[in-house]
């Protein structure tokens, strides 16, 4: 083992250092935040794959396709899905607006009314997002050093809450780059050949397994459509996804390196199920199918290919973690700290705003790190998290987004009824049921086309400096040229 401790001592040194590189290159709140709006194709690919596959795409993917063969491809795959979305029909557009979270852009849309509920809703879920993510650090460090939980927990929230806060985006972006390329190779190149040979081929997992194993569907047509809900129209609205669109340096790099990654997740996806069908035939009585993953690379990687691999699991739950924890940095400065700071200021007081950002990364992450110390079911923290997502805020966005009659009264009844809804609703019916994530969702919708039907219409002056957003003919700064036509 001790080649496999290097391996991961020295990633781990890696992503530090990382962090001090990004932090001299982070000199203002664009550089800081969304890394410039600087990134091309290629990186934009590698760090959009980077966050959207973190520790439960990984660990849970594999304990998917332990429990349910191929079919638990579902959960990754729909988050693929998504992404493919959210970059061929929306991201170009996003990329225009020249904001940096997802709260400025209702603002911008409506007219300012519905900005802050929105933002104290994203705060939640990318809060608990980043709790889930850290709470992945405890199995893996488990495997590797025998470690104590709340350790584990502390000693991997650490490295991550370092370097993010040293360098902002352009620390996450370089270190979700290297593991963007740990992960390739770890998961994709080394332990799905590895565990199909020793499998004994796919003949005979074939032999060895219930046929509906190699159902595409065993999984159920119900449990399908809730992930599709939850994580395909998740990807759309999430501010740790939205926040890496923001990074593209055009929107034609949006679009195009958005669809490479999501094409990426897709291939991720039927991987993990494959790794944790060929775990199924190897180790038929594992207590617990998330330990399917541990257990095939513990007992069945040769020294130092172990170190990689689990050092992909490591990137894999990093990536996701850094991403949600500057998503909910940036959200609880600039949405919902900077308006009660604009309340309370006095007149001509000075910001220094990549200080401010930093500072509140440090917050966030201490309190990231307390919560999951805290909390022990990582399913029920992320299901929450996604539920408050999707049943709150998926309508206003998308609906300001494709529908002109749209209004801020609507958007904002539509944020407090499907969340007050699905917050009613999972405790009537528990958090892992699909009751919460149907009637919150459909209960938004409705509230919004309603009442926005029922107000007056957005202000014309409103809708056309949003036009002008969309268009890309409306600078970030004063001080910045008109950019081109994309």
């Amino acid at each position: 083992m001790a080649v496999d401790y290097i391996v991961i001592v020295v990633y781990l040194a890696g992503m530090l250092v990382m962090g001090w590189w990004g932090m001299r290159r982070a000199r203002s709140k664009s550089e800081f935040l969304v890394a410039g709006r600087r990134l091309g194709p290629s990186m934009y690919s590698g760090t959009m794959a980077a966050i959207v596959l973190g520790g439960a795409s990984t660990i849970g993917g594999v304990g998917l396709g332990y429990q349910y063969g191929l079919s638990g491809a579902w959960m990754v795959f729909t988050i693929g899905l998504g992404l493919l979305a959210l970059s061929i029909f929306f991201s170009a557009r996003i990329a225009r607006l020249k904001v940096y979270t997802v709260s400025e852009m209702l603002d911008l849309r409506y007219g300012g009314r519905a900005g802050v509920i929105s933002g104290v809703v994203m705060w939640a879920y990318t809060l608990m997002l980043a709790v889930t993510s850290t709470i992945a650090y405890a199995t893996i460090f488990d495997v590797l050093f025998d470690m104590n939980r709340t350790l584990a927990i502390v000693l991997g929230g650490s490295i991550v809450v370092a370097y993010s806060t040293l360098g902002g985006m352009w620390s996450i972006t370089i270190t979700d780059m290297v593991q963007f390329v740990v992960k390739t190779i770890g998961v994709l190149l080394l332990l799905l050949p590895i565990a199909v040979v020793k499998a004994g081929g796919f003949s005979e997992m074939k032999a060895k397994l219930p046929t509906e194993y190699f159902d595409p569907l065993g999984i159920g047509g119900e449990t399908i459509f809730t992930y599709v809900l939850i994580y395909t129209f998740g990807m759309l609205i999430g501010q740790d996804i939205w926040q890496r669109v923001f990074t593209a340096r055009s929107d034609k790099t949006a679009k195009w390196g958005g669809t490479v990654a999501g094409t990426y997740c897709l291939v991720y996806a039927l991987a993990g199920a494959v790794i944790g069908t060929a775990a199924k035939v190897l180790y038929p009585k594992l207590p617990s199918a998330d330990a399917a993953f541990a257990t095939i690379v513990k007992d069945e990687l040769p020294v130092g290919v172990r170190g990689l691999v689990l050092a992909a699991a490591l990137a894999a739950v990093m990536s996701t973690s850094s991403g949600a924890l500057i998503a909910c940095a940036t959200v609880a400065n600039n949405d919902i700290w900077s308006r009660l700071r604009g309340v309370v200021k006095r007149d001509g007081e000075e910001h220094d705003e990549v200080k401010g950002n930093r500072t509140f990364i440090l917050i966030m992450g201490i309190a990231v790190i307390g919560t999951a110390i805290a909390l022990n079911d990582v399913v029920q923290a992320l299901t929450v998290a996604y539920n408050l997502l999707v049943g709150g805020l998926l309508v206003p966005i998308l609906g300001g987004l494709l529908w002109k009659r749209g209004t801020g009264q609507g958007a904002l009844a539509s944020v407090v009824v499907g969340g007050v809804a699905v917050i009613g609703l999972m405790a009537t019916y528990g958090i892992l049921a699909n009751e919460p994530i149907y009637y919150g969702l459909l209960s938004s919708l409705v509230t919004y086309v309603v009442v926005s039907l029922a107000t007056k219409p957005t202000d014309a002056a409103v809708l056309a400096a949003w036009r002008d957003r969309l268009a890309g003919r409306t600078p970030e700064l004063a001080s910045e040229p008109v950019p081109a036509h994309q």
